[in-house]
């Protein structure tokens, strides 16, 4: 296992607008979206880093099912915050231009695949020294290995954020994220 402050965050900003026809319903919502995607561009967040993830249109009807009274227009995007020091600036600029729907964040490192390949090598390691043990106790010799296989994955370790009535900008805590890696190794025993 390998632990590491995450660097970047991951969101999904969306848009919700109601309209009295599908047509209207859907020129609101592109209004919002394009001011909540110049907002993500204008704090930082390239075009690269921002996906449209859904979009949808729903009718709205009556209690009893018989009528269409408005739609419904969602458009939505994920946007990558390459730092975190930004993140809590980048959320309260997207609400204050329109987003009305937030989910995240999901805080990865971008660095990610070389803590995995170090937490695979110290993963083999470890079932070495615990295969010498087994060995060791068994009055046997380790041999050489003859298969390995692996599983690995990266789990958040729980943020903690400050809720002081005094800040500003929606804080975002960087906490830590584990990146575990485990292995099956067989060995030959003499």
């Amino acid at each position: 296992m390998v632990e590491t402050v995450p660097t970047q965050a991951d969101f999904t900003f969306g848009v919700s607008a109601l309209g009295g026809t599908a047509t209207a319903a859907l020129h609101a919502n592109a209004a919002e979206m394009t001011k909540v995607i110049a907002a993500l561009k204008a704090h930082g967040v390239t075009a690269a880093d921002i996906q449209t993830a859904q979009i949808s249109l729903t009718p709205n009807r009556s209690q009893n099912g018989s009528k269409i009274l408005n739609y419904t227009a969602t458009n939505s995007v994920t946007a990558r915050v390459r730092s975190i020091a930004q993140a809590g600036p980048v959320v309260d600029a997207a609400v204050a231009a329109g987003a009305n729907e937030v989910g995240g964040p999901s805080l990865t490192s971008a660095d990610a695949r070389v803590l995995s390949q170090r937490a695979l090598k110290a993963a083999v390691a470890d079932a070495r020294q615990r295969a010498q043990a087994i060995a060791s106790a068994s009055g046997v010799r380790l041999g050489r290995v003859l298969t390995v296989s692996e599983e690995s994955e990266g789990s958040p370790v729980p943020l903690s954020a400050d809720k002081a009535a005094a800040v500003v900008a929606t804080p975002i805590e960087a906490g830590t994220v584990q990146i575990q890696a485990s292995v099956t190794a067989t060995y030959a025993i003499g």
